[in-house]
């Protein structure tokens, strides 16, 4: 258990000035809604504007949703009824199904539905109008009717109302994926509109862009939060500012065409980093808040790039190193290995940090094998505190204490900080790290993990420096891995190909314990969890596997 003034003071000590006065200028601040007319609307290029990356659709009858895994019928009071999770309301003013596969079907259904929003959501008032879902709710607004869809006059008129709202409404206290949100909704409104007003929203958009750009994403193309979810989050932002600044390049002043120019050469690297943290499955590895169906999936990101002729061929090797980020890729014919070296994000945001560091995803005969727990619910739960802690990933808890001190909902104390990082290739790749999270505890233990992989295993040594009463290494099996033979010191996996695994321990014992997965939000399945028990300083954990029997 964290105590409060302490939590309080590492988790306030690392924020911007800019979030402490911003909180309470937010707080404060209660502008009223600008209803004036809107400005024109700019006319496009001709053939200019490319198809974006589709999502699954969510609108499943004219009234009628399924969000974050949950269907509900919508009625009048469903937009800010405050029994439902504010994270489903969220998505529900977003309006993604406007953009989602095969969305001309159901035309009719999003101008009833777009009516509605404008009629039962007044302006300035409720879950619709907070900065992040009016960011996105703008941005889908624009991208259907650039697809070929008329927007009536009362959907313009209120268009502009929303983004003169966010310019009084930029979520400067959180920073971020919000802020980034806010300024690529303006940088949309500044384009579809035309004027002196809408040029204002253009020069506010850029001058957030160009710091946040610099500052989000790394050097190896890697979002700064570490999440592969909210990375591919981040890809299509980017590829959606170069898709709308081509299609009104006129909007553009000739100043800022170098900024819009970088946006274009730093998709590559984007591109790469997504790709080199995906699973052979296709889809994205769990570390940090991730999960599958909230940012488009990894193809649709590459046939966006593709259109828009920013494509990247795919790079292969036995190891990828993404040092700015900390993470690694290992990969033979039969297995890849994702591991986390990072830290726990930038410190002044790790809003979406798990205390996940040394933890690891592995995939064997193009299938996952061994999984972090992921993420099926933001908020302040016990489950979404449960999720975030290290128990729940594939990395070592000493004392039953976390790495880092993940607590209420999206925050962050006292932190881990990995070093002496070490990689080695070969026929036997090795990568070996330590952190510093648990020196917090009066015997100052230090974590430090290897991880050697050949064509045929994959060792972990794990070893606890200083002091403690207790330690375990947890492993844990994606639901399609079964455990068929299970001894002291060893057990069997059956995976759906018919492909065996063995795993061992040497200087421990084995045991197993339910758990849960979560590949997406609202989702749970039931797993198991292999715990190895330290009986000295250190343990070594083999996974074998060959195709059968």
């Amino acid at each position: 258990m964290i105590a409060l003034p302490a939590a309080y003071w590492h988790t306030l000590r690392y924020l911007k000035p800019v979030q402490l006065y911003g909180r309470l200028w937010y707080r404060v601040a209660r502008p009223a809604p600008d209803l004036r007319a809107p400005p024109a609307v700019r006319l496009p290029r001709a053939d200019a504007w490319v198809r974006p990356a589709r999502r699954a659709p969510s609108l499943l009858g004219p009234e009628r949703v399924v969000l974050l895994n949950q269907v509900r019928d919508l009625t009048p009071g469903t937009w800010d009824d405050p029994s439902l999770e504010q994270l489903w309301r969220y998505n529900l003013h977003y309006f993604d199904d406007l953009n989602a596969l095969d969305a001309h079907s159901r035309k009719h259904w999003h101008i009833a539905l777009l009516l509605r929003w404008v009629q039962e959501n007044p302006p300035g008032s409720g879950t619709a109008w907070e900065p992040y879902p009016t960011s996105l709710r703008i941005v889908n607004w624009i991208k259907w009717a650039l697809g070929g869809n008329d927007l009536p006059n009362e959907f313009v008129t209120s268009l502009a109302v929303q983004a003169r709202w966010l310019t009084r409404r930029l979520e400067r206290h959180l920073l971020g994926n919000h802020l980034f949100a806010n300024a690529k909704a303006l940088f949309f409104a500044g384009s579809f509109f035309e004027g002196k007003e809408p040029d204002a929203w253009l020069e506010q958009a850029f001058r957030i862009l160009r710091r946040e750009m610099s500052e989000q994403i790394l050097e190896d193309g890697g979002h700064f939060e570490r999440s592969p979810m909210y990375h591919a989050l981040a890809l299509e932002d980017v590829l959606d500012l170069c898709n709308i600044a081509a299609t009104f390049a006129a909007a553009i002043r000739p100043q800022w065409h170098a900024e819009v120019e970088g946006w274009r050469r730093r998709i590559p690297s984007m591109q790469r980093w997504l790709a080199a943290m995906c699973h052979p499955d296709g889809e994205i590895a769990f570390f940090n808040d991730a999960a599958v169906g909230i940012a488009p999936a990894p193809v649709e990101l590459e046939r966006y790039s593709e259109r828009l002729g920013l494509a990247q061929a795919p790079e292969s090797s036995a190891i990828t190193v993404l040092r700015p980020s900390g993470y690694v890729r290992l990969e033979t014919p039969a297995a890849v290995a994702l591991l986390d070296v990072a830290p726990v994000g930038p410190d002044y945001l790790p809003a979406h940090a798990h205390a996940d560091t040394l933890s690891f995803e592995l995939s064997l005969f193009g299938g996952r094998v061994l999984v972090n727990s992921g993420t099926s619910c933001y908020g302040v739960s016990e489950e979404r505190s449960r999720q975030r802690k290290t128990a729940a990933h594939n990395t070592v808890v000493v004392d039953g204490c976390d790495s880092s001190e993940v607590w209420s909902g999206f925050r962050v104390a006292r932190r881990a900080r990995p070093f002496g990082l070490r990689i080695a290739g070969g026929e036997r790749m090795e990568v070996s790290c330590s952190h510093d999270g648990y020196t917090r505890l009066p015997g100052r233990p230090v974590h430090t993990r290897a991880w050697r992989l050949t064509e045929s295993e994959l060792v972990i040594e794990d070893r606890v420096s200083g002091t403690y009463r207790n330690a375990q290494a947890r492993f844990h099996l994606h639901p399609c891995a079964a455990i068929d033979v299970c001894a002291e010191n060893a057990l069997t996996l059956r995976l759906p190909g018919d492909q065996v695994v063995r795993v061992s321990v040497e200087g421990s014992t084995i045991a197993t314990e339910a758990s849960t997965w979560h590949s997406g939000f609202g989702r749970s399945d039931e797993n198991r969890c292999v715990v190895v028990n330290f009986n000295g300083e250190s343990i070594r954990t083999r996974f074998e596997w060959h195709s059968g029997r």
